[in-house]
Formats: structure tokens, C-alpha cells, sequence
């Protein structure tokens, strides 16, 4: 909401706290198809993207999110070639898949074009590399699509969802993770955005037990700082369908390309799992 003082606050009513942003001026506003969305210009995080009341992203640190859904499970896949972006419609995940050179393909797939949109308009450092020939965007729904990919469709699958609400809610369930595993190759893998350890830890231990009874061997939950999101801690669950153990740890730290976040120790330090959060998924 967006207060007479001029701060955007986002309330996390279930956990007791809040988080805002000092505004300078409302950019744009619209309901969509599928939701309602904000652009604002903030004092300090540069532009602020805001999807059903909820903060998607801002100029300042969206490197953490997108540099971390991306970078780590394309250097723990042995030779990624195919990459799926689902969801991702502000575009940031898909430059640095673009990064990499051995990536022969990646396509998004979002529902709600109009995100990718005002993307362009008001984060176009985000949108750079979407003339990339190796890039296909497309605007249909990303379950569906998923469903009826062929067998060894992809090496890849990147889960860039808002919340699971709406229209992310059946990204998180057990019969999209199966279609998921069902069209991935041998050495296959998907990562997805699974929310904050501090706040959703029930949540994300029911994704990683979906993870699994949909066929997936393998699964790793690295951690990451993300300011704007609720308990700025959140989190990512690479699911593979062969073991998560290829970390290919050389080529991270010889990489070709720029980052301002993403390097091999912080690969190796995201997997590191706090205590409550192993005793917790001994539980699931």
C-alpha cells in the first residue's frame, strides 16, 4: 500500500512485520489479465515493480535474485544446452542464462505479456539481451506448456514465479514438477524460487517432498540475501533427476562473463544449511 507519508509497504500480516520504500512518484498502474500491476520510482532502490500488492523486484538488488536462479544449476548441469525460463517475465533471469555461451536455447514462457512490457519500459537494463537469437519469448501459460513437452525436451527448467497464488499456484505442486521431470533430459534439472527459510519453511519443505515423490533423486536449497522480499533471506531448490554433485567449479571461477554477485565460493557458501532448516526437512 502505498501511504500519505509516500512509502510503498508491503505487510507480512502472518509473520508481524512489514517492509517499505520511500517513493518519489507512481510511473504507471494497470490490471492485466491475470493481475494488478505498480511501477514506481523509489528514492533508493531505483525503480520498484509491484505485482498484487506484493514487491516483484527493484533496479538496485534484483542482481541477487536472477543472478542466483540462474548461474548455480547452469554450472551444476554438466552441459546445459536447452533452457525453459518459466514465468520471468521482467527478463532478468533470462540475460544471464544468455551469458553463457554454451547455452544453445532458452525460452520463457510467461502468461502475462504485459510484465515483459512494462519491463522493457521501466528496467530495460534487464531487458538487453532479449534480441538474443537464442532467445523465444512466449506468452502462454507455462504449465500447459510443460505438460505437453516431449520426453528429452530440455536440460534446464528455470521457475521464475511470483508467489504461489494466482497464477504461480500450480507451479508448485507435485503434477507439475512430474511433467517437469517427464520432459527433462538424463541430466536434467529445475530450480525454482522457493520463498524464505525464516517465513515459508513449511512450505518449502512441501515443495522439496513434491520434488521428490514426483521422481527427482536429488535436491539442493541454497540461500541467498534478498532485501525487498519478505525477511530479506530467501531461498532456491534445484531438483535433479541425476545426482546434484557435477558442480562444475573451474569453469565458475574462470567464467567469461560479468556478475556483481555470483562467484564459485558463493555458490559453495549458498549450499550451506542452517541448523534448523536440516532438522526441519528430517521431519518432511
Amino acid at each position: 500500500m502505498l501511504e500519505a507519508s509516500q512509502w510503498f509497504t508491503e505487510q507480512w500480516t502472518a509473520d508481524g512485520s512489514a517492509f517499505s520504500l520511500k517513493i518519489k512518484q507512481k510511473l504507471h498502474e494497470e490490471q492485466s489479465d491475470f493481475q494488478f500491476l505498480e511501477i514506481y520510482e523509489t528514492e533508493g532502490f531505483g525503480n520498484l515493480m509491484v505485482i498484487d500488492g506484493c514487491v516483484m523486484l527493484t533496479s538496485r538488488d534484483n542482481f541477487f535474485y536472477h543472478e542466483m536462479m540462474s548461474h548455480p544449476a547452469l554450472f551444476t548441469h554438466p552441459d546445459p544446452k536447452k533452457v525453459w525460463i518459466i514465468g520471468g517475465g521482467d527478463c532478468g533471469t533470462l540475460k544471464e542464462v544468455l551469458k553463457h555461451p554454451g547455452v544453445e536455447e532458452v525460452v520463457q514462457i510467461d502468461i502475462d505479456e504485459r510484465v515483459t512490457r512494462l519491463a522493457e519500459r521501466y528496467f530495460p537494463e534487464l531487458c538487453a539481451s532479449n534480441d538474443d537469437p537464442r532467445a523465444q519469448l512466449k506468452f502462454i501459460d507455462g504449465i500447459k506448456w510443460v505438460k505437453d513437452a516431449a520426453p528429452d525436451s530440455v536440460d534446464l527448467i528455470i521457475v521464475d514465479s511470483t508467489d504461489p497464488v494466482g497464477p504461480a499456484e500450480g507451479l508448485f505442486s507435485e503434477a507439475f514438477y512430474r511433467d517437469c521431470y517427464n520432459c527433462l533430459t538424463a541430466n536434467g534439472m529445475v530450480i525454482q524460487q522457493s520463498e524464505s527459510a525464516l517465513y515459508h519453511l513449511r512450505l518449502l519443505g512441501e515443495m522439496r517432498g513434491a520434488m521428490s515423490a514426483a521422481g527427482f533423486g536429488d535436491l539442493q536449497t541454497l540461500f541467498f540475501p534478498q532485501c525487498v522480499y519478505p525477511s530479506g533471506w530467501w531461498s532456491a531448490t534445484i531438483a535433479g533427476k541425476a545426482e546434484l554433485s557435477t558442480f562444475r567449479e573451474q569453469d565458475a571461477a574462470n567464467k567469461v562473463f560479468d556478475t556483481v554477485y555470483y562467484n564459485s565460493d558463493i555458490h559453495k557458501a549458498s549450499l550451506a544449511q542452517p541448523e534448523f532448516f536440516k532438522k526441519a526437512m528430517k521431519t518432511q
